[in-house]
């Protein structure tokens, strides 16, 4: 085979190993099999006649060739990738997503639609940003919203992030607690309490683990990881999903959106006010007029509603501040 056909897939596995350094993480980001990615780059190497990395069982370094390749392959399928994206037919739909219903990415969506009325704009709804960014990043989404920073999954460098919104949350209590008397609850009033972070959703990270933080900096306890039923309550309707809180007694972290569930009442966290950062990101190349219709929307929907203006004395996790 002639080197100038190589594969553009072998090259992006070399350039994960080669900014990774490590092909256990590289197949990670990848989503591929380790053995699997082990063979294209000695396939690749193959191919060029050279040695890439000098790997022992501790360390994986580039050698001078493969330091050599890496800025030519970088820059290669960076043009690759930026041709497609142009040629692309942009009247395809756009598929964004918006997590839940009723969320603040919904929202958005809501207020692009009819900016761009030429264009489709369909929602996909994971339920967690770290399912999201892993589905944007195996191309079945395009566009995606939530707290990137605290994803599991390792982002593309070619990744347009706009700051969105710093949502209020609350706590999902049933009605006849005590902590429902209260119009807003003081986070001092959780010391002492078993919150559920989960919000029935065991796998979104960035979620749970904004949730253990901010439990725990307050003297509350965080409900066990799995406890009885709580795969099946991310899924649930409404009426399962009270039944469930009932049965536990556990107050739910939740998002000031949060559906109406019945027999519960969301009531807004305060002192300090704990806030969730959504971004909403793309990759760079990306042409659909849904994109620009999500940003002009935003440029509307932000400043109105002080989306980004938070409160005096606002909690944030530590990675976020």
């Amino acid at each position: 085979m002639a080197v100038s056909d190589i594969d553009t897939r072998l090259l992006r596995h070399f350039v994960a190993v080669a900014q990774e350094l490590h092909f256990g993480r590289a197949a990670a980001r990848l989503f591929v099999a380790q053995q699997a990615l082990s063979r294209d780059v000695a396939r690749l190497e193959r191919e060029l006649g050279v040695r890439l990395f000098d790997r022992t069982t501790r360390r994986v370094t580039l050698t001078a060739p493969g330091e050599r390749l890496l800025a030519h392959a970088t820059e290669l399928l960076a043009r690759h990738d930026a041709m497609l994206a142009e040629l692309r037919d942009t009247t395809r739909p756009l598929l964004v997503d918006v997590m839940h219903d009723r969320s603040t990415a919904q929202r958005v969506l809501d207020a692009a639609r009819p900016l761009a009325p030429g264009a489709e704009l369909e929602a996909r709804f994971h339920g967690g940003c770290d399912a999201a960014v892993r589905a944007l990043l195996a191309h079945r989404v395009d566009v995606v919203f939530g707290r990137l920073s605290g994803v599991r999954a390792t982002l593309p460098a070619d990744l347009t992030r706009r700051p969105v919104r710093l949502e209020p949350l609350g706590l999902m209590v049933l009605d006849d607690d005590p902590l429902a008397r209260h119009d807003t609850i003081p986070m001092a009033l959780i010391r002492g309490r078993t919150i559920d972070t989960s919000g029935g959703n065991p796998e979104a990270p960035e979620w749970t683990g904004l949730g253990a933080e901010l439990v725990g900096e307050h003297g509350g306890t965080v409900a066990p990881d799995h406890h009885p039923g709580m795969a099946a309550v991310a899924a649930a309707p409404p009426e399962e999903t009270a039944h469930h809180i009932r049965s536990t007694g556990w107050p739910v972290l939740a998002k000031t959106d949060a559906a109406p569930i019945p027999g519960t009442v969301v009531r807004p966290l305060t002192d300090p006010v704990p806030l969730y950062p959504w971004t909403m990101a793309h990759r760079d190349t990306l042409r659909h007029p849904g994109v620009d219709a999500l940003h002009r929307a935003l440029d509307r929907l932000m400043p109105a509603e002080g989306w980004l203006d938070p409160p005096a004395g606002a909690w944030l996790p530590a990675i976020d501040r």
